[in-house]
């Protein structure tokens, strides 16, 4: 509401725009309400009822309470009436009068000077000078609150839920009970205000877990979200009344391309929907225009951020009622033979990559959709589904879902039919076995995986089945056997003249003779290896040798060495994944060994906190070797220092857990390796200001303050304002850094 007053200051037309249901009629009236005594009238003019192509001044004309004149047309006679009195005119549901309504309001605006319009409309009319306010869907509860009641009540989906539902039911509140069930239901529902509405209205007859459950089923999910009120706009009493609306007003063509899209439920970028969508009267070159008249008509939204390419998906309510459009119209199948040879498409851009299980899958970004396409592509192409079907198995395995991963391994291609003669299969299954912890399976496959490429004389297929049944046997403490399978891999794999690979290769080998209590030899590797990777791989292998590296340095007690390789871990490493509490963990190991144990203990209890957020654990001999220096740390320190580190541990995690990680052990003292000034904008940053207003106060430009920046992150190793804030928050420097204010003279 704030920021449509600001935005009304500055604008005489103001259109609200958004999906249909997402409650920008009722933001419009409610801020219409709200208005101070500013407009000497408010008008609303609803013109839902108008049909295609009418001229909506006389709806206008209505709503004002303007007769027509002899000798004055509809408009005329509306700017006489308006004259140049401050009013406001609403006009709401604008998008199936579009151009009409874009003409008279161009009219109005340039002949009434103190007129201003706010509209509503699932697409902006394109007049000159408009402002366009996209109203977004209502905040979702983040993926890992659990059945935690506050948090979940943070979310703005999940209060607008409650409040209706107790509306519907009395007495009804979010509890331990019900709160996953609603959150779910929220997330699901995409935070669109009418689907919670409506959900919402069937608490009392049905319990959040069964609205729920006929969420899961697409095929009745616009039925359980047709409940709508009586009383309201027709295009609102469900969901599917509300999308129909806007799929109306869709030309044949956008209406193909809307239709097929369904089949993309994880998202899509302009590639995607080209190859999705382009044939059966589409071209090609058509796809990209009607793709952003899609999201003009607020029927695919473009998700958040700057990453490209840019990504778009169609909310789950809204796919589903395209998806009952696409079966309607017979263009399913033949919509998902195009699906199957995109994906296969970008399957063939790692082929030839020996350890293609440890590769970063093109189909990564393309899970949902991997899933949702082989699930309806069944009686297609049986060759290409089971190619498909394994890369969706690589990726469950990559993204530490070994039970998804083992139910396609076992599944669709472990059977009698199965098509892959090689090891592929096994190999794959003997990591996701490991990852289990199920180790006489991750044997047994490994076995299987090399029998299978002694037969098939395929080098690169046997590299790939050694290292797995090295994995295996790394896993069970078979290490010198697990470092025989790893010298024949690089052996084989030396013979295929491929710099990373014989590298990775090497890095396997090294941290097997780490196992098996060969530090030396392991660092002698590494030194050979690292270096490739640092320049040749990409950052999930180059962390995985660096980490290695740390650890070999860490167990020949090269203290600095191992936290600088650590540290360099953590800089390279996204701190919301996984990947970052190793390097957490190396340098809670070099805190124990350097005789910091609160500092270790802190590390080792908020990294095991957020290892059991993520629902993931470390490989059996780094855990083993955590929790030893953990219990050593803990015989150290007294009680009272004990409950400090774990308290502390507490409030560690994320950016937060990276930043206090980083900082090194050295403590205060880093703080004399930056310049005084480079010290102030430091410590300004702690106190929450933006560059400008550091530049304000220290009289520089803004300019020259990020640079100071670039430098500060330089020099302490940090990457963000929240480490760097963080880092001067300590107590150990306040004292420092005011004493550099008072030292700064004042010009």
């Amino acid at each position: 509401m704030s920021r449509l007053r600001a935005l009304l200051r500055s604008t005489r037309l103001l259109t609200l725009t958004g999906a249909g249901g997402v409650g920008k009629t009722r933001l419009a009236l409610e801020f219409a309400r709200a208005l101070p005594n500013r407009f000497a009238r408010v008008d609303l003019v609803e013109l839902d009822s108008l049909r295609d192509c009418t001229v909506p001044a006389q709806s206008v004309a209505t709503a004002l309470g303007v007769g027509e004149r002899a000798g004055r047309t509809g408009v005329d006679g509306l700017v006489r009436a308006i004259g140049d009195t401050s009013r406001l005119l609403v006009l709401d549901n604008c998008e199936h009068v579009a151009e009409p309504c874009a003409r008279l309001v161009a009219t109005l605006l340039g002949r009434c000077p103190r007129l201003r319009i706010l509209a509503t409309s699932r697409e902006a009319l394109r007049v000159p000078g408009e402002t366009v306010f996209r109203v977004g869907e209502l905040s979702l509860p983040p993926a890992d609150a659990g059945d935690d009641v506050a948090a979940l009540l943070r979310a703005d989906a999940v209060r607008l839920f409650v409040e209706r539902a107790s509306n519907r039911s009395p007495g009804f509140s979010l509890d331990r009970g019900n709160a996953r069930p609603v959150a779910e239901i929220c997330r699901r529902l995409d935070g669109l205000t009418l689907a919670v509405e409506l959900a919402a209205r069937h608490v009392g007859a049905l319990a959040p877990s069964d609205i729920l459950a006929g969420l899961d089923d697409q095929l009745s999910q616009l039925d359980l979200l047709a409940d709508g009120s009586r009383t309201g706009p027709r295009r609102h009493r469900g969901l599917a009344a509300a999308v129909d609306w806007s799929h109306r007003l869709l030309d044949p063509a956008e209406r193909a391309v809307f239709r097929r899209l369904a089949v993309l439920v994880g998202g899509f970028d302009v590639a995607a929907a080209r190859s999705v969508c382009a044939g059966d009267g589409i071209g090609p070159g058509q796809v990209f225009r009607i793709l952003c008249a899609l999201e003009a008509k607020s029927l695919v939204v473009r998700l958040p951020g700057d990453a490209a390419p840019t990504r778009f998906r169609q909310l789950g309510t809204i796919r589903a009622y395209a998806m009952e459009r696409l079966r309607a119209s017979g263009e399913l199948p033949g919509t998902l033979r195009r699906a199957l040879a995109w994906l296969t498409g970008l399957a063939d851009r790692d082929r030839g990559d020996v350890f293609a299980d440890q590769a970063s899958s093109p189909l990564a970004a393309e899970r949902d959709n991997l899933a949702s396409v082989l699930a309806c592509a069944t009686g297609q192409d049986d060759a290409a589904r089971a190619r498909l079907t394994l890369e969706l198995a690589r990726v469950h395995y990559q993204q530490e879902q070994p039970s998804a991963a083992r139910a396609l391994l076992t599944g669709p291609l472990g059977g009698a039919d199965a098509p892959a003669p090689g090891g592929e299969v096994p190999a794959l299954a003997a990591r996701v076995a490991c990852q289990q912890a199920d180790l006489d399976e991750a044997l047994r496959r490994g076995e299987q995986a090399v029998a299978r490429e002694r037969m098939r004389h395929d080098p690169a297929g046997l590299a790939n089945a050694l290292d797995a049944r090295a994995a295996a046997r790394l896993c069970r403490g078979e290490f010198t056997e697990a470092v025989a399978d790893l010298r024949e891999c690089l052996d084989v794999v030396a013979s295929l003249g491929t710099p990373e690979e014989i590298a990775w290769c090497t890095h396997h080998l090294a941290w097997a003779l780490l196992q098996a209590g060969r530090a030396p030899e392991a660092d002698a590797l590494m030194a050979r290896c690292l270096p490739v990777l640092r320049e040749q791989a990409p950052w999930p292998r180059t962390a995985a040798a660096l980490h290695t590296a740390g650890a070999v340095r860490l167990a020949l007690g090269h203290l600095e060495s191992a936290e600088r390789l650590f540290t360099e871990v953590l800089r390279i490493t996204p701190g919301t994944s996984f990947h970052s509490l190793y390097p957490v963990e190396g340098l809670a190991l070099v805190a124990a060994e350097s005789g910091d144990p609160q500092r270790a203990l802190r590390l080792y209890e908020a990294s095991a906190r957020a290892r059991h957020r993520l629902d993931t654990e470390p490989e059996a001999p780094w855990r083993r070797t955590m929790e030893q220096a953990a219990d050593r740390a803990r015989k150290l320190l007294s009680p009272a220092a004990r409950e400090a580190a774990v308290a502390g541990a507490r409030g560690l995690h994320g950016e937060r857990l990276v930043a206090y990680a980083l900082r090194a052990r050295r403590g205060a003292d880093e703080g004399s390796r930056l310049t005084a000034r480079e010290s102030m904008v430091v410590e300004l940053v702690r106190e929450g200001l933006t560059n400008r207003q550091i530049a304000e106060q220290l009289r520089l430009s803004v300019h020259t303050v990020a640079t100071h920046l670039d430098k500060v992150r330089d020099k302490l190793g940090l990457r963000s304002r929240t480490q760097i804030a963080l880092w001067a928050a300590d107590e150990n420097r306040k004292l420092w850094f005011r004493d550099i204010r008072h030292a700064l003279p004042e010009s």
